[in-house]
């Protein structure tokens, strides 16, 4: 029986999270590494219909010139976090699937975005419904060329500024009318995208604290289309740590003061972070699930600081505060160093997996089954990582 053929575009193709997932794709259809850092592998969560890596075929949007095998080294020259010989076995497989790298469609950046469209032919449509077309004409053509059964859009791009939500978003019998409009802000890039997957049948994964496909109009369309998406904000490091260590303050009943995380990183996430209006995105999604895992909202700050030398090594210090027994005050600090593409690229296969087996099973609208991947799960509450685990936990423990 011929192998099933499930294909990822990726949006930001050629940054370091998404250009390392085509890598880490190819080395495990190769046999060439482990799965380490795949929670699928995991023996409690593994499951017989699961893609394999062998079954993907990769793709995507990217302002910049580039490809993926100019990425991974790219990332590798300034990070020293792959070996020669792995890009070497694997330099077949980028170069195959750069091929289907399309010219991201960018619709009314900010300057920092704006800063990286290197690309000549990148897409500016004149309306969000021309950006639209433009989008799904390239998903459509991609499936279509590869004779593919499921595609799955992850939003792997830089972080967008905060949108603010207006009655245009509130339902598609209102947003529709104004995706027509020349120069119409109705709609972020990033939900541009998730509204060209979504109509389009292909399901969304949001890695971004980027709009998305959070707003009630696409949460209709999803439905309407009876598709799967899931988001938003990957936890891969101190906000991981965060939903860890604020339960076991709250079940030891020890009463937190106030808690300070300090971010350093460098790479091109750092730079457009280094935006004041796209860093709003991330301190808002990073600093949000204190009050409910406590109980109440300790003092608090989160900062993010771009500093270039650092490149894609994020490092984290946080300073707990807290009160104890007779009202003693004590502290725990702890500080996390990790690269952030290699600690984010093996959960993209993760929610991939995830995406196409729930489209399969025929579920659609918001996968609650992924909240522990995200920092800001849509349709879910619970930030605590265990009992978001459980939750996958169970799902995949549920009727096949």
């Amino acid at each position: 029986m011929a192998q099933r053929r499930v294909g990822i575009w990726l949006i930001g193709a050629c940054g370091g999270v998404a250009s390392t997932t085509a890598l880490g794709i190819a080395a495990l259809a190769r046999g060439l590494t482990a799965p380490t850092g795949l929670v699928t592998a995991l023996p409690s969560l593994a499951h017989p219909d699961f893609d394999e890596p062998a079954a993907f075929v990769v793709g995507g949007h990217d302002i910049r010139q580039s490809h993926f095998l100019a990425a991974v080294r790219e990332l590798h020259a300034r990070a020293n976090v792959f070996s020669e010989r792995l890009l070497a076995a694997c330099a077949a497989d980028l170069e195959t699937w750069s091929a289907n790298i399309r010219p991201g469609v960018v619709y009314q950046p900010n300057a920092a975005i704006t800063a990286l469209a290197d690309r000549p032919d990148v897409q500016h449509p004149a309306s969000p419904h021309e950006a639209i077309a433009a989008i799904q004409a390239d998903l459509h053509a991609f499936r279509s060329a590869h004779q593919l059964e499921q595609l799955v859009v992850v939003n792997a791009a830089s972080t967008e500024p905060p949108f603010e939500v207006r009655d245009e978003q509130q339902s598609l019998e209102r947003l529709l009318p104004a995706l027509n409009r020349r120069g119409s802000r109705v709609l972020p890039t990033s939900s541009l995208y998730a509204f060209a997957a979504l109509d389009a049948g292909f399901p969304y994964v949001n890695l971004t604290p980027s709009c998305g496909a959070t707003l009630p109009a696409l949460a209709e369309l999803a439905r309407q289309r009876r598709v799967p998406y899931a988001g938003q904000d990957l936890k891969t490091g101190e906000t991981l740590l965060k939903s860890v260590l604020a339960p076991l303050f709250a079940k030891r009943n020890l009463r937190v003061l106030s808690w300070v995380g300090h971010n350093i990183l460098g790479n091109r996430d750092g730079l457009v972070l280094n935006d004041p209006e796209n860093k709003a995105s991330k301190v808002r999604s990073k600093d949000h699930l204190l009050a409910e895992l406590l109980g109440y909202k300790p003092q608090s700050l989160v900062s993010i600081e771009f500093v270039a030398s650092l490149d894609d090594w994020k490092t984290a210090w946080d300073h707990i505060h807290f009160e104890g027994f007779l009202g003693t005050k004590m502290v725990l600090q702890f500080t996390w160093q990790g690269c952030d593409s290699l600690l984010a690229a093996p959960l993209v296969i993760d929610l991939v997996r995830l995406a196409a087996y729930a489209q399969r099973r025929g579920e659609y609208g918001p996968m609650p089954q992924t909240a522990c991947f995200f920092k800001s799960p849509i349709g879910v509450t619970e930030h605590d990582f265990h009992t978001q685990f459980a939750r996958l936990e169970d799902y995949l423990r549920g009727p096949a």
